[in-house]
């Protein structure tokens, strides 16, 4: 069952780009948008096993938006071959930029798996994935994809990052058309910091409200005093909103916006002195990024928070995420590349589990085998169940961190002590 947290930053994202469509044309697939990663080792052990990863990397929403969990998944693949390959199999990974359109995420399928014929999708990272009847289709798994689209909620052969319990017939997303999220990133900002107003920030266009009000029914179902920010899609006036949030007391910063709006958001809280407990973000923007995107800030910096269900990319601590960082080297980093490694290790571990017998069928009886999955430790435990009726609560966990000049994001309590038993909301995406 996808939660709230995975739905919010789904929506985020589907927003952002719906904000960038309304001022762009349609897209195509670009030029040398297929691209097969080179390797500077070559084990032997028979012919390589193809892997395909589609990303909208050229999408409206921005050059980089996309690109983390491909670039994860590289890395793993790449550090994998380096230490011999897949069973003596060098592992080749052919990439596709589907330009974050319809059309051109089905040239991206048509393409991997009737020419290139790849044996599984890994890290799918889609903002219109219309392809994925088609993978469900031929059979071919796609395993550890971001969830931007209810495609992981209703076909077959598709596993998301975060799991599901929804039937995945391909007859509709979760159950009858209604997906099912908890409200443990709200319970969690109430018991901890003793958060008790929560503000909700949106512009008035229909994908923005939407949004906003998905977090405000969650917000509610926890006891918070809900407050509804709108400002002006065109001309917004952000300074309204934060003159309103000091007034409300809010303790609490949701919003239904692009980045520009956020850093926008920020710089008005900034001018007028508005302090609050938590500004809180999703896992898309859990990335070192933020001292760009809110340069003129610093308040709101140390104010922000995120959430998610993977384990922070700065626990060193840790020895999965030492060895995903060692393979990343010095580039920038994101959750999202995190949790692309993690992908291209479930796969792994799935395929190194069929021996010398690797089918597809015997890779998805490990993803669907009851014991959930964590690539050791780097996920917070996933598991296939395909229940008939969605449970009315669960007790789920969720992983924060915290921003703070000169220590990037820096954990909150260990993600699988951070968890609650917490009612199941409707919603249809």
């Amino acid at each position: 069952m996808r939660p709230f947290r995975a739905a919010e930053a789904a929506a985020a994202l589907l927003l952002t780009a719906l904000l960038a469509l309304s001022t762009a044309c349609g897209s195509r697939l670009p030029e040398r948008a297929f691209e097969t990663r080179p390797t500077a080792t070559h084990p032997s052990g028979g012919e390589p096993l193809r892997i395909g990863v589609i990303t909208s990397a050229t999408s409206p929403v921005g050059g980089d938006a996309f690109t983390g969990p491909r670039d994860g998944a590289r890395a793993w693949f790449d550090a994998l071959n380096a230490r011999g390959g897949l069973n003596g199999r060098r592992v080749e990974v052919v990439t596709c930029d589907d330009g974050g359109s319809g059309v051109g995420n089905n040239e991206c399928v048509h393409r991997l798996l009737d020419e290139r014929k790849v044996f599984a999708l890994v890290a799918t990272t889609a903002l219109d994935y219309a392809g994925a009847p088609l993978v469900a289709k031929a059979g071919v798994p796609d395993i550890g994809g971001q969830p931007l689209t209810p495609a992981y909620e209703t076909y077959p052969h598709l596993y998301g990052i975060y799991g599901s319990s929804a039937p995945r017939t391909g007859a509709s997303p979760g159950w009858n058309g209604v997906l099912y999220g908890g409200t443990e990133v709200y319970r969690w900002f109430k018991r901890e910091l003793g958060a008790r107003t929560a503000a909700v920030v949106a512009y008035n266009q229909a994908a923005s409200t939407s949004y906003a009000r998905l977090i405000s029914e969650g917000l509610r179902a926890e006891g918070y005093r809900v407050v509804e920010e709108q400002v002006d899609f065109v001309l917004p006036n952000f300074r309204a909103v934060a003159a309103d949030l000091r007034a409300q007391g809010a303790d609490l910063v949701f919003d239904a916006m692009d980045t520009h709006g956020n850093a926008q958001l920020c710089e008005a809280m900034e001018a007028l002195g508005v302090e609050v407990t938590a500004k809180v973000t999703n896992v898309q923007n859990w990335s070192s990024d933020v001292p760009r995107d809110y340069a003129k800030s610093p308040a709101c910096r140390d104010a922000l928070f995120v959430t998610g269900s993977s384990r922070n990319y700065e626990d060193t601590g840790h020895p999965a995420v030492r060895e995903f960082r060692t393979a990343m080297g010095d580039r920038p980093l994101s959750q999202w590349q995190l949790e692309g490694w993690a992908a291209a290790m479930w796969f792994t571990d799935a395929a190194r589990s069929c021996g010398d017998r690797l089918t597809r069928a015997c890779v998805e009886e490990y993803v669907n085998r009851p014991e959930p999955y964590t690539a050791r430790g780097l996920l917070l435990p996933v598991r296939f169940e395909k229940l008939a009726e969605p449970p009315k609560t669960r007790h789920t966990c969720l992983s924060v961190a915290r921003w703070q000049d000169g220590k990037g994001w820096v954990t909150q309590g260990d993600m699988t002590t951070n968890c609650a038993t917490v009612p199941q909301l409707g919603y249809r995406p």
